[in-house]
């Protein structure tokens, strides 16, 4: 398959620039891959759908201020560094601009406590950098760093934590795993009052989530590795639902892919960690995902490829055709849909 067999027009003002208030009641296209029919409802309508006899399973990454800028030590030049991907205590993958400014060897300056040494050159303005730093490093991060909001959001977000997911706990990601942004806790209490099993997975999101696909045969596409956890519990949890035979529903293509990375060949799961770089695109054969809670994705992207490798491509392209036509809101602040 060809990347440009996963593009669609996209009018500019459905691009959503601020999220909706109340998170949960943006509005949700429920797609029914069997009957193939459209249903255009409200995201707090999702409890409809949702019985004892499903589980769902959530990303609680939480996003870092992931966007800071570095001051070079010989010239004072200004670089934008974007964190990640961590390496280990003090060393993590960046994305520089201006690259070239980011030499080997050269060093920069954040604040009086915080700095940082180039140490590893990559692709497209990849760097491994090694942070100097006098105290907590998250603390001195939160000082100098920026919510890193995607390009297409010119807006200004007034509260940062509408980046962030309800149940987000564990720091590492530079992007909000989206999907899950539309959930409150009163409707997470009103899921479990009926008997809905939430799970809990962990993907740090970085480029390969959201990086463009740049080559034009799919299969040339590299993705970055990502960082994904299942505690004993998840572990344990999700097997029983699987044993049970109870549907497994994913929020966001994150959790699909920690699902789909991790489970093992018998179909269940091992408490465990790790990256990944799985890539998942038509025809691709789902091992322990049945249903998906996502949002509309770019045009030509691997997260609308991933959508299409569970529903179909043409059938995916009708329902964007058919939200686009519906003046649905798209992307990271935009409306949901139900893939079931």
């Amino acid at each position: 398959m060809k990347t440009s067999d996963f593009y669609y027009n996209l009018p500019e003002e459905l691009i959503a620039q601020s999220p909706i208030e109340p998170r949960d009641s943006s509005r949700l296209l429920v797609y029914d891959r069997k009957t193939e029919k459209i249903e255009h409802k409200h995201f707090y309508d999702i409890v409809d759908y949702l019985t004892e006899n499903d589980v769902l399973v959530v990303n609680n990454t939480k996003v870092i201020p992931a966007r800071t800028y570095g001051f070079l030590e010989t010239t004072g030049a200004k670089v934008e560094f974007l964190l990640h991907k961590r390496v280990n205590l003090t060393d993590w993958k960046v994305l520089c601009k201006p690259a070239k400014k980011a030499k080997l060897g050269a060093k920069f300056f954040f604040s009086e406590r915080l700095a940082c040494e180039i140490i590893g050159l990559g692709e497209m303005g990849e760097r491994t950098v090694r942070f100097i730093f006098d105290g907590v490093f998250e603390d001195l991060l939160s000082e100098v760093g920026q919510t890193p909001l995607p390009p297409y959001i010119r807006e200004k977000l007034k509260d940062g934590e509408r980046y962030q997911t309800v149940y987000a706990s564990i720091s590492g990601s530079c992007a909000a795993p989206t999907a899950g942004l539309h959930f409150t806790p009163e409707l997470m209490d009103k899921l479990r009052n009926k008997g809905v099993k939430i799970i809990e997975v962990l993907l740090h999101v970085g480029l390969g989530t959201f990086r463009p696909v740049q080559v034009d045969k799919l299969e040339e596409h590299k993705m970055h590795s990502e960082y994904w956890q299942i505690t004993e519990d998840s572990a344990e949890a999700l097997n029983e639902a699987i044993l049970a035979k109870k549907r497994v529903i994913c929020v966001g293509t994150t959790s699909v892919r920690v699902l789909e990375s991790a489970v093992g060949e018998d179909g269940l799961f091992k408490s465990g960690s790790g990256d990944t770089s799985i890539f998942i695109y038509p025809p691709y054969k789902f091992k322990a995902v049945n249903a998906l809670i996502t949002n509309f994705h770019l045009p030509s992207s691997t997260l609308i490829m991933l959508v299409s490798a569970l529903c179909g491509r043409e059938q995916t392209l009708a329902v964007y055709e058919e939200a686009v036509k519906q003046r649905y809101r798209f992307f990271s602040f935009g409306d949901a849909c139900f893939f079931i």
